[in-house]
């Protein structure tokens, strides 16, 4: 089979997007034909290229018409030359972008599977237009997300829930080795502080972190100094600076910079959170804290609490609520054992629920329904396994 997987995000970060592309280009790059398009300098581009055996096309994905016209043409070459089977989409620029790409190809045209991401509206004459004329199969990677295409025009396509996966092996809890206690030391900066609460989910502003810093600046004062918070992502603004100096929490908070590898990180950390009040649905940071042991505090939006089974593995607050998150960490930070308990529960449920060769099976599961296929050729049992070696 050959699949071209296309996704329209220039950030030089590796996002959600970019884990999703990567964890199924790599498991299946070892038994099918693997291509990826995707804007010149993306995080994208650059690690793609990077795994054996994909290849990778620089594509820009415009919104002017001319402009539009022109990258239509060049991703149809690749897909003509390289007799592209199946291409997988991942928004509605690169969706829009495939379709005008394979229109008249008539019996050569690829199938083409879309993934929903986020928790954006979907438009009734543009999501009628895709699904309509350029959507053989629908994915939703979480609950949430497949209720979102159910109630959409892309209720006329077969649809399929199916949660991220994350590679269990390479998000374990001894991985990468002893550094975390170092780094864990220099993010806490002061002797006395003994918490560190953190997250790998970015610094938007609609990533919540800022209601975490001001939940922690209404805990009492003695438990308030024990507490660090550690944020790995983009740079903080000037206006997410002037917040956190505005709650008085500047020695609270450590940025830890951009990180490609976030094993460490989130090796130092005592918990994780993903607070996000819009964009977001399932949060492959969450799953990639889970599996190396860190319980977990997300907001109510999306599809971030089907991560959780609360009280066991994580919790789950109101979005937009620091009230609610800060009377939840004050009864959290008073039972510390309470925190590394869930840490190993959310372990056991990434390895028993959210496993990346699941993830893989199912996704091609899809395919096949998408080409008219009652089944893929699979590897015998345990084949597929965790991606680890390919990174």
């Amino acid at each position: 089979m050959k699949v071209l997987y296309t996704n329209f995000h220039t950030s030089r970060g590796t996002g959600g997007h970019t884990s999703y592309v990567l964890s199924l280009a790599r498991a299946l790059a070892r038994r099918h034909e693997v291509l990826v398009a995707a804007p010149p300098g993306s995080a994208l581009h650059r690690r793609a290229g990077e795994v054996p055996g994909v290849r990778v096309y620089a594509q820009s994905f415009p919104n002017r018409f001319y402009r539009l016209f022109q990258a239509a043409l060049r991703l149809r070459g690749v897909i003509a030359r390289e007799r592209v089977e199946l291409v997988h989409v991942n928004g509605s620029a690169d969706h829009r972008l495939a379709i005008l790409a394979t229109l008249g190809m008539g019996a050569q045209r690829p199938r083409i599977v879309f993934t929903k991401h986020n928790d954006r509206p979907i438009s009734r004459f543009g999501g009628w237009l895709r699904a309509s004329f350029g959507t053989d199969h629908a994915i939703g990677v979480c609950d949430f997300a497949c209720r979102m295409l159910a109630d959409s025009p892309y209720q006329r396509c077969p649809l399929s829930t199916i949660g991220n996966g994350v590679d269990t092996r390479y998000f374990a809890p001894d991985a990468p080795g002893g550094e975390a206690g170092a780094l864990r030391a220099r993010l806490l900066r002061r002797p006395g502080r003994r918490f560190l609460l953190g997250s790998n989910a970015g610094t938007d502003d609609y990533k919540g972190w800022l209601d975490m810093v001001e939940a922690v600046s209404r805990l009492p004062p003695a438990l308030r100094d024990q507490v660090q918070i550690a944020l790995a992502g983009a740079p903080l603004s000037d206006s997410q600076r002037a917040r956190i100096d505005a709650l008085g929490m500047r020695e609270h908070v450590t940025w830890a910079g951009r990180l490609e590898d976030v094993r460490t990180f989130i090796g130092a950390l005592d918990m994780g959170f993903v607070l996000s009040y819009r964009v977001e649905t399932i949060s492959f940071a969450c799953r990639e804290m889970m599996a190396m042991g860190k319980p977990v505090v997300v907001s109510s939006h999306g599809g971030l609490p089907e991560n959780i089974t609360p009280y066991v593995d994580g919790w789950v607050v109101p979005e937009r609520d620091a009230g609610h998150l800060a009377r939840l960490l004050e009864h959290l930070l008073a039972r510390p054992a309470l925190l590394p308990e869930a840490g190993a529960a959310a372990r056991r449920k990434c390895e028993q629920s959210f496993r990346l060769d699941r993830f893989v099976q199912l996704t091609e599961q899809a395919y096949a329904r998408a080409l008219g296929r009652e089944a893929l050729a699979t590897p015998a049992q345990g084949g597929l396994g965790d991606a680890s070696a390919a990174r």
